[in-house]
């Protein structure tokens, strides 16, 4: 990667700094990995507002990992209807469950290729639980992530696939920083940089912009 591409992923890392000082997970997970877990297997196209929601009720039923693996899918079906694909989601956070409590006696693995054998769970939710549980570098490729990165210039912009977007701003950005980056593109690609109708008078990062109102 260029050196120039170096010092705008540094200067884009800096501004979102200085914008969210704070960058916490969108899911309320409250710190137990196993609900981080589930919350991002059910937020697959579903907002992580209506996951919270949804959640709230969940977890009160199934108060531990060993109760969900342990539940009627019915009636997990009943609960997280709301989110959408709602028989699939129920059968694999039953499952993750199953696999959470049996398998690894509760702890979820910090290991990528461990992380993947759950049901559900791809490269982008293995980095969100890698980077938000394990606070090892990760970058979650979302589509703020990936619609950001490309209206910046970070990636080329086009560039749909979420591992060759993640290659990509791992070079770029530096290892401690990269949890709570892509964090913050989630919070800026809800305020400013939205997928229809960019706030890009508002932008505070318009002038580092390559492809404004895309």
């Amino acid at each position: 990667m260029s050196d120039n591409l170096k010092k705008l992923a540094s200067e884009v890392v800096s501004r979102l700094e200085d914008i969210y000082p704070d960058a916490p997970c969108a899911l309320e997970y409250n710190g137990e990995p196993w609900k981080l877990l589930v919350m991002a297997r059910l937020s697959a196209q579903c907002t992580d507002a209506r996951v919270n929601i949804v959640c709230r009720e969940l977890f009160k039923k199934y108060p531990t990992p060993e109760a969900l693996a342990a539940g009627e899918l019915s009636d997990i079906e009943k609960i997280v209807y709301p989110c959408g694909l709602y028989r699939v989601k129920s059968a694999e956070i039953k499952e993750e469950c199953r696999i959470l409590t049996e398998v690894y006696d509760g702890i979820l693995p910090d290991k990528m290729d461990e992380l993947l054998k759950f049901p559900g769970v791809g490269r982008k939710v293995a980095n969100l639980l890698l980077g938000d549980i394990y606070k090892k570098p990760a970058i979650v490729t979302d589509t703020h992530c990936i619609r950001i990165s490309g209206r910046l210039g970070l990636t080329p912009y086009g560039e749909k696939n979420p591992v060759r977007v993640e290659r990509i701003l791992v070079s770029l950005v530096d290892k401690e920083k990269q949890s709570d980056f892509c964090h913050r593109l989630v919070m800026f690609g809800r305020d400013t940089c939205k997928a229809k109708g960019p706030l890009c008078g508002e932008c505070r990062l318009s002038d580092l912009c390559k492809n404004k109102n895309a």
